[in-house]
C-alpha cells in the first residue's frame, strides 16, 4: 500500500474523516436518506468531492462520488474503459474509506461520452434502486447525469435534494480544520508580501501575479486564482484573470493583488492589498479608510445565529450614507474546499451566520476615479469574530 506520506499532499487526517462520514451518515439516517450522489470537475467549486475523500477533483474531469448510509464509497474516475477496483477495506493509501473505484474515457468537450459516466453511476446505484437517493450539488451535477439515473434503471427510486444537510455540517470546522485554514492564511500573507516587494513601474501586472503564484506552489497550495488590476488615479479598472493582467505598471500607478488560493490541506482563505507607486493622495486615504469602517460594521455583525439578508442591508445602508454605490455581488462569504462556501452575506441566503466558520470579508467601492478593496480572513466563535486569520497589515501601501 502506498504511503501517505510519500504520495499525497498534506493529506487530512483519517480521524477527520470518519468524523466528517459519521456526522453525514448521522443526518441521512434521520432524514432516512440511503445513499448520496455527488460530482465535481474543479477543486475551485468543488469542495463535495474533496471533503468526502480528500482527493480533489481537477483539469475539468467530472469526479463522481456514490456515498452509502451503510456502507463504503464507490467513486468514479475519468479512466480506461472497464475499470474497476476493488479497494481493501484500509484503502490503497490514496482514497481511504473506498470501497470501488469504476471508470472510463469520458469528457465534457465530447457530449457522447457523457452516458459512460451515468452508466457506471446507475451501476454503482443499482442496489439502491427503489429507496431514497439524495443529490448534493445540484449545481455540479449536470443535468444529463440526473436525467439520467432518473429516467433508468432507478426510475423508481426516491430523489431529494441533500445539499443543504451537507452544508450545515461542513461549514463549522473542525480543530484539525483549523490548523490548515491558518496555514493557509499564514501563506497567503507571504506571498503577498513576496509580490509586493516585486511590484514596480516597468513590470506587467502579470509579473507580480505569477511572484504571488509561485510562493503558492512553493509552499504549499495546489491551486489558485491570482486576479490584479492597475490604472491611474481617475480611470478606475476592476479585477483581471491572466489574459487581462498584460498592462504594464507606471508611476503613480494604484496596483491590487487578490489571491484566492487553497493551501496545505485544500482549504481556501483569500487576501487583497493595494499598493501606490509612490504617495497615496489623501482622495485614497479617504476612499481606504471607508473601507475598513465598512468591514468592521460587517464583523461586528458577524455572530452566530445573525441573518445574512440583515448584514447585507446594514452594509449598504451604511454605503448609501456615504454617498456611495450600494454593493450587488458579494462582499462577505464562507470559505472552505470551496472558493465560495456558504453562507453567503447577501439578502438571498437562508443559512445564518454560524460558530465555527471560516469566513472572508471583502468590500469594494469604485468611487472618485479609485478602486479600492480589502480582503482577509476572520473566525467566528460563539460571540462572533475570534481572530482575523491574516497577518499582513491592513494598509495602502506606498511604494517608492
Amino acid at each position: 500500500m502506498t504511503n501517505h506520506s510519500e504520495r499525497v499532499h498534506h493529506p487530512i487526517a483519517t480521524t477527520e474523516l470518519e468524523r466528517r462520514w459519521a456526522a453525514v451518515r448521522a443526518a441521512m439516517d434521520e432524514r432516512r436518506i440511503d445513499v448520496l450522489v455527488m460530482q465535481n470537475n474543479n477543486d475551485f467549486m468543488g469542495g463535495y468531492v474533496k471533503y468526502f475523500t480528500d482527493v480533489p477533483a481537477t483539469h475539468g474531469y467530472p469526479g463522481t462520488v456514490i456515498f452509502p448510509r451503510d456502507d463504503r464509497m464507490t467513486v468514479i474516475i475519468q479512466s480506461k474503459f472497464g475499470e474497476d477496483q476493488q479497494l481493501p477495506i484500509e484503502g490503497d493509501g490514496i482514497r481511504r474509506g473506498v470501497k470501488r473505484i469504476l471508470g472510463a474515457p469520458y469528457f465534457v468537450s465530447a457530449h457522447y461520452t457523457l452516458e459512460y459516466d451515468a452508466g457506471l453511476a446507475e451501476q454503482a446505484l443499482l442496489p439502491y434502486a427503489g429507496k431514497t437517493i439524495g443529490l448534493v450539488g445540484r449545481g455540479t451535477l449536470p443535468v444529463s447525469f440526473v436525467d439520467a439515473l432518473r429516467g433508468g434503471k432507478l426510475s423508481q427510486s426516491n430523489f431529494v435534494d441533500a445539499s443543504d444537510m451537507v452544508d450545515q455540517i461542513k461549514v463549522p470546522k473542525s480543530d484539525e480544520e483549523w490548523v490548515h485554514i491558518r496555514r493557509t492564511a499564514l501563506m497567503q500573507d507571504a506571498a503577498m508580501d513576496a509580490a509586493m516587494k516585486a511590484a514596480k513601474p516597468g513590470k506587467r501586472e502579470i509579473e507580480i501575479a505569477a511572484v504571488a503564484e509561485h510562493y503558492v506552489l512553493d509552499h504549499g497550495g495546489e491551486q489558485g486564482l491570482f486576479l490584479c488590476c492597475s490604472h491611474t488615479p481617475g480611470q478606475p479598472s476592476y479585477w483581471g484573470n491572466r489574459h487581462l493582467q498584460n498592462r504594464v505598471l507606471k508611476p503613480g500607478d494604484m496596483f491590487t493583488l487578490l489571491i484566492e488560493s487553497n493551501g496545505p490541506g485544500g482549504f481556501y482563505t483569500e487576501i487583497s492589498r493595494t499598493c501606490v507607486f509612490g504617495k497615496a493622495s489623501q482622495e485614497m486615504k479617504d476612499e481606504f479608510d471607508l473601507l475598513l469602517e465598512a468591514r468592521q460594521a460587517t464583523l461586528d455583525r458577524l455572530i452566530p445565529g445573525a441573518s445574512c439578508k440583515s448584514i447585507w442591508d446594514a452594509h449598504n445602508a451604511l454605503l448609501r450614507s456615504h454617498g456611495k454605490a450600494e454593493e450587488q455581488r458579494l462582499y462577505c462569504h464562507g470559505q472552505g474546499y470551496d472558493l465560495v462556501e456558504r453562507p453567503l452575506v447577501r439578502n438571498d441566503e437562508p443559512m445564518p451566520i454560524q460558530k465555527g466558520m471560516n469566513i472572508t470579508c471583502h468590500p469594494t467601492v469604485v468611487s472618485q476615479g479609485i478602486f479600492s478593496t480589502i480582503c482577509d480572513n476572520y473566525q467566528i466563535g460563539e460571540q462572533g469574530v475570534v481572530a482575523r486569520l491574516h497577518a499582513f497589515p491592513e494598509m495602502l501601501i506606498e511604494i517608492g
